[in-house]
């Protein structure tokens, strides 16, 4: 049963996970921008034959420095020299290479530019490609692997598909403040949706359905399963492993027990097969050794009492054994036959938490968490409703500013602060509680160490008073 509920929260996980990317690319992200080019082409194709092109145009140019250098060096440089090398290079080595026109010296540096400009260019669309990848691996790694950080990487991933987009944004908005534009920068495509930044804060409930929040929501859902997952395995694991091994010694048991009895008698078989043998051997020393015939028989009969001793105990003890084991499996079948529990008790299956109540704790636990998120997250998002509950003056509750991302952030602050802050308060205490019994522990001992001592002192005065008093008597 708890393999089973195992299993359900990972397929429920993973459609968490389907509906989170499903959400991420209709809503908030158009990935069919970032799959082309803006003529047509894939962007993994333009983004290799980028590099190809750069390395293309690096070896050629190269080459044909080399030849001049080379003419230079041994005094070869003339006109001709240099029709010559140039013949070369565009007849015979271009064709290694695939230019849409032969380059000539100087043309190689601007092309190698106008081909890094387009490689970074292509690069910044192919990293989202790279990136949903990765959250794809990283979730279908999570299915296998019981680690929360596996779902954070693949969670991770997604939302670092927001923040690179809203970066290059951010940086080109700081450099108009500057009065400096760059054109690189005014070429990127935002694949981004308007919606991420038209979030309603008047209603509640289009607050909660708007994309981006509902986003946020089963991303957290998804976090939120991936960590009950791992408390799960944890917590379940130990009790799974060792009802599998104690299932399995029964089963063992069980197949000996049934097939002991032909053992048994197999047993017997080989240990008198061995005696013979000893027999055999003795029987052909002796008649190798006849000129010692008294002194070989006396030892062959020695060596053979030992040997067939050894056999007999050797026999005795497996037999002892297996009659052991065919009793306990008797008595374990029987008692399987009796007491339909037992198998439960004997294989601690019943040591394992049981589902219904690792589900009735998920979903407690769970709907608690989901719920204070949302409105934790209505309020901070929407800081007029805490403002004017606050009573302050129309100035401050009606101001635009109290919408600026600076004082979200201020009624954020307090919210995140207070969780470490009320984590270091238990660990706080419960380490001066802890220190306080260890110190109590210590006085205790040393109080009993003491009495301890008194009271050996005491007895050994009275022994010696007591020797004393004998002494005088006598």
């Amino acid at each position: 049963m708890v393999r089973s509920y195992l299993l359900t929260l990972k397929i429920i996980n993973s459609a968490i996970f389907l509906w989170i990317v499903l959400v991420f690319l209709n809503s908030i992200f158009d990935f069919n921008i970032v799959i082309t080019t803006a003529t047509d082409e894939l962007v993994i194709l333009s983004f290799f034959g980028a590099i190809k092109n750069v390395f293309s145009y690096i070896i050629y140019g190269g080459g044909i420095v080399i030849a001049l250098g080379c003419a230079t060096l041994f005094g070869l440089i003339n006109s001709n020299m240099n029709i010559l090398i140039q013949t070369f290079f565009e007849n015979y080595l271009s064709k290694w290479f695939q230019f849409d026109s032969i380059p000539s010296l100087p043309e190689i540096p601007d092309l190698i530019l106008s081909e890094v400009q387009g490689l970074f260019g292509d690069l910044y669309l192919f990293v989202f490609q790279i990136l949903i990848v990765i959250a794809i691996i990283y979730a279908i790694r999570a299915i296998f692997k019981s680690d929360p950080k596996y779902n954070f990487i693949a969670i991770g991933s997604i939302i670092l598909m927001m923040i690179i987009p809203l970066m290059v944004e951010g940086l080109r908005k700081m450099l108009l403040l500057l009065t400096l534009e760059f054109q690189y920068l005014e070429d990127m495509i935002n694949p981004l949706s308007p919606t991420l930044s038209k979030i309603p804060l008047d209603d509640f409930f289009l607050f909660i359905i708007n994309p981006v929040i509902v986003f946020g929501i089963i991303s957290y859902i998804y976090l939120e399963i991936a960590f009950q997952i791992n408390y799960t395995d944890t917590v379940t694991k130990p009790s799974l492993e060792r009802s599998d091994r104690l299932e399995a010694q029964l089963k063992i048991l069980a197949r000996e027990s049934h097939y002991i009895t032909a053992n048994i008698d197999k047993i017997k078989e080989e240990a008198k097969k061995k005696l013979e043998e000893i027999e055999a051997e003795q029987k052909e020393g002796l008649e190798v050794g006849k000129f010692f015939a008294k002194t070989g028989a006396r030892f062959s009969y020695i060596k053979e009492m030992i040997e067939r001793k050894k056999l007999e105990e050797e026999e005795k003890k497996l037999v002892t054994a297996a009659s052991k084991t065919r009793r306990l499996g008797r008595y374990i079948d029987r008692l399987f036959r009796e007491d339909p529990e037992a198998r439960d008790t004997l294989t601690a299956k019943s040591s394992a938490p049981r589902s219904r109540n690792l589900l009735t704790s998920t979903i407690v636990n769970f709907t608690y968490r989901v719920v204070f998120l949302i409105i934790i997250s209505f309020i901070i998002i929407h800081p007029q409703f805490i403002l004017e509950r606050l009573d302050l003056p129309p100035a401050i509750t009606e101001s635009v500013a109290m919408y600026s991302p600076e004082v979200i952030i201020i009624l954020l602050f307090p919210i995140i602060v207070l969780f470490p802050v009320l984590s270091q308060l238990i660990s706080f205490v419960k380490h001066r509680s802890l220190i306080i019994r260890l110190q109590q522990e210590g006085r205790i001992k040393e109080i009993l160490a003491s009495v301890g001592d008194y009271v050996k002192k005491e007895e050994v005065e009275k022994e010696t008073t007591s020797e004393e008093a004998v002494a005088e008597v006598a």
